[in-house]
């Protein structure tokens, strides 16, 4: 999956893509433990995509948080000037 498609993606769909990955990884270690996975590529692609979906959850996180101190820093500032 490329990082653009993820971007466009909603929080629960990122949520359920995270779970997805993580789910399908598992059993793709546990063919390959048991000797039945055939293309172990799939493994290395896999944990990427969940890496991609946790950066671009991550993002998502740090731009909240940098809005709410962005708008406690400004409510601060018309409180200073109203004093």
């Amino acid at each position: 999956m490329k990082a653009k498609e993820i971007r466009e993606l909603s929080n629960d769909d990122l949520k359920t893509k995270l779970s997805d990955g993580r789910a399908e990884l598992f059993n793709l270690r546990f063919q390959m433990a048991t000797s039945q996975l055939d293309n172990t590529a799939r493994i290395r692609l896999v944990k990427k995509d969940i890496a991609r979906v946790l950066t671009e959850i991550r993002e998502r996180e740090i731009e909240l948080a940098a809005k709410a101190a962005q708008a406690v820093q400004s409510e601060d500032l018309l409180t200073a000037t109203d004093a």
